[in-house]
């Protein structure tokens, strides 16, 4: 059964315990449903709520690949995950075109898990220098499916005719991240690759062409990586950080 995300858990918890509170005491006459009881509801339902395709996609995943899948993880009706290692990442994608007709190619990235050592997080004003004594390293969290190493190659493919996309994620060497290229079986991987590779420094064997897409040939570093330095933000507060107008409902 697919896993229910925590977020929800947590809103059914909280919704249950306010209508346990406003439970009519002896002498009091029930009550009309809460907009507590209707949010519990709700939660509920989604709860339960499970993507047979989905699963049925997964358990023909597992047959054709085996321990090859390393996890998986579904979100009902907005798609399947699994994970993958970078030594099976062309062969799973084979897999799935002949297998599944998954002949579309949406798009190919990377992550980089490792908490930034500048502090850069979206409501940061500016970069802090790295704390140089720091001996115990900040824990790295995954998202669905989980992971063992700092950077993730990602794509996301999808079946036309059977009307499923299947997201696979593969874990990369730390020191030298690297991957068959999956041009021969999807040609518009070919883009996708240079840039992951420019922004992240990701190899990709048996590429036919990786130069730059963005920077220059001689440019040093890939920008898109945690521990790169953005010299701009080490100047002046980051763009539209300081003057942020405030979500509806919000107290300004």
């Amino acid at each position: 059964m697919a896993e229910i995300p925590e977020h929800l858990l947590k809103r059914a918890q909280a919704a249950r315990e306010k209508a346990e509170a406003e439970q009519p005491t002896d002498n009091q006459p029930p009550s009309k449903p809460t907009e507590s009881d209707t949010a519990v509801a709700v939660i509920e339902e989604e709860v339960i709520e499970v993507d047979e395709k989905a699963e049925e996609t997964l358990n023909t995943i597992i047959t054709g690949l085996g321990e090859k899948v390393l996890s998986s993880h579904i979100a009902p009706n907005r798609g399947l995950w699994i994970r993958v290692s970078s030594e099976n990442w062309r062969q799973t994608a084979q897999f799935l075109h002949d297998e599944l007709d998954c002949t579309f190619f949406d798009w190919l990235s990377v992550i980089d898990w490792m908490p930034s050592p500048y502090g850069r997080e979206l409501d940061a004003e500016q970069d802090i220098e790295p704390e140089q004594n720091s001996t115990e390293p900040e824990q790295m969290e995954w998202g669905y499916t989980g992971g063992d190493t700092r950077f993730q190659l990602i794509c996301r493919v999808y079946s036309i005719s059977n009307g499923i996309g299947i997201i696979v994620k593969a874990d990369l060497d730390n020191q030298s991240p690297r991957a068959l290229s999956l041009i021969p079986i999807y040609p518009g991987a070919n883009w996708h690759e240079r840039e992951a590779r420019e922004m992240f420094g990701v190899t990709f064997d048996e590429h036919p062409d990786l130069r730059n897409i963005y920077l220059p040939g001689d440019f040093e570093g890939h920008p898109l990586r945690k521990d790169y330095p953005l010299l701009s933000r080490r100047m002046k507060p980051w763009p539209g950080i300081v003057d942020v107008e405030a979500m509806p409902g919000e107290d300004k």
